[in-house]
């Protein structure tokens, strides 16, 4: 058979084509010039074909071995791209972080900043909506939100948060007051079903029927929804701001209400390497709220 191909031979087979020479491939592999040739006189025998003419101060590639050094060179590159796309490069330690999309979102900007100084730290975001430990994912940082009188000590403040209406441009025309909210179609995010009436509520408007007429699951995508004049949905104020930063079609309409929840960000890992490591990210997270 000549599926089943020892990896090694094909490696080395590159690289002396590459080099047409054992001698420097054993170097650049680190082999000797023995074992170099070995390997390619047993992919020869695999094969059952020729891949070089050696000559006595030379070597040339056959016919059939130009054609199968093409698929072989391609080949080992696709190991490697998906290697590193999958794995990362080698650094000296990489921290997973999980967080909701929209503090992703929100922090993206932001990251570039903490690994122009601590380049050898990888950072590896996963979103909160569906993820937990037992899926085997180990978190070491989670950005989390609570309560403002939670009692937990390993929860580290970071910043109370407020929320505020969030419309699209053509809808923001149609709003000149609290009341006028509730008429739009509203858009509500599974996990904050308090937002509107807490909206409401501290604006004194008399209860009203804000039923959801769309549902998601997260912040973004309200706010997407939002942009398409879908309607109008009580989102967090920094998300929102962004947003508005960096150029979505949207408006705030209605001064920010305190929600009684604040950010906070929790360490999962305790070895001692481990919790340096997140304790470098935790303090500069601080840094940016």
């Amino acid at each position: 058979m000549k599926s089943n191909l020892n990896l090694n031979w094909l490696r080395t087979f590159e690289a002396a084509a590459r080099h047409l020479s054992f001698t420097a491939a054993s170097r650049e592999l680190g082999l000797t010039q023995t074992a170099v040739s070995q390997h390619i006189k047993a992919l020869e025998g695999k094969l059952g074909q020729k891949l070089f003419i050696r000559h006595a101060k030379s070597l040339q590639l056959t016919e059939i071995g130009q054609a199968y050094l093409v698929s072989v060179r391609d080949s080992l590159e696709h190991i490697a791209f998906s290697t590193n796309g999958l794995f990362g490069p080698a650094l000296e330690t990489t921290i997973i972080v999980r967080a909701s999309a929209a503090m992703i979102i929100w922090l993206s900007p932001k990251l570039p900043a903490f690994q122009a100084v601590h380049p050898g730290i990888g950072i590896k975001l996963v979103t909160s909506l569906w993820q937990n430990d037992r899926e085997g994912h180990p978190v070491d940082v989670d950005i989390l939100l609570a309560p403002q009188n939670q009692s937990d000590s390993r929860m580290e403040h970071l910043a109370n948060e407020r929320i505020v209406p969030v419309c699209g441009m053509q809808t923001a025309e149609r709003i000149n007051s609290p009341e006028d909210l509730a008429k739009c179609n509203t858009i509500h995010v599974l996990g904050f079903d308090d937002h509107w009436a807490r909206y409401l509520s501290a604006h004194g408007c008399p209860q009203q029927d804000t039923s959801p007429r769309l549902v998601v699951d997260t912040s973004v995508a309200a706010c997407e929804l939002a942009a398409a004049e879908a309607g109008c949905t009580i989102m967090i104020e920094r998300f929102a701001r962004q947003a508005i930063q960096t150029g979505r079609p949207i408006k705030l309409v209605g001064d920010p209400v305190e929600t009684g929840q604040a950010h906070y960000v929790v360490q999962r890992k305790t070895g001692p390497a481990e919790k340096g490591v997140s304790t470098v990210f935790c303090e500069w997270l601080k840094t940016c709220f």
